[in-house]
């Protein structure tokens, strides 16, 4: 096993068990789909293409004065929290990339994906069911 008495600048200590050290690479790890964090306005979108939906589709129409509002990750909760066996069981909650009031105060959830994975698809569909009113969008 190999000693490191100075580490090198990209590895960070996480925790000493013993003499050993766990190290990992300074700074988040990567994203499970390899998405990056991009940022316009000092605003952090999750993926590149979330952010060019909002700066290319929403915020010209927001300019236009044809959207009123523009909400970032806006929670809905499909199950609330309950207690089971003494034991609390956390909700389930959906989160969407974008919440769109227009002027004529119709709403539109709005999502961007890259992947649709197993998870995303049975939450759309209990939320579509949970909330059969809305005007869901997948961009």
């Amino acid at each position: 096993m190999t000693r490191w008495e100075v580490l090198p600048p990209n590895v960070k200590v996480q925790s000493t068990i013993g003499n050993v050290k766990q190290v990992s690479a300074a700074g988040k790890s990567e994203s499970k789909y390899h998405n990056k964090i991009a940022y316009y306005d000092d605003i952090a979108f999750d993926s590149k293409k979330e952010r060019d939906y909002y700066a290319d589709e929403l915020l010209p129409l927001k300019w236009a004065g044809i959207i009123k509002k523009i909400e970032l990750q806006v929670p809905f909760e499909l199950q609330p929290p309950f207690k089971h066996g003494g034991k609390t069981i956390r909700g389930i909650k959906y989160v969407a990339d974008f919440v769109v009031t227009y002027s004529d105060g119709r709403q539109k959830v709005i999502d961007t994906k890259g992947c649709r994975t197993k998870e995303y698809l049975l939450k759309r569909k209990m939320l579509l069911y949970r909330y059969p009113d809305i005007d869901f969008e997948e961009a």
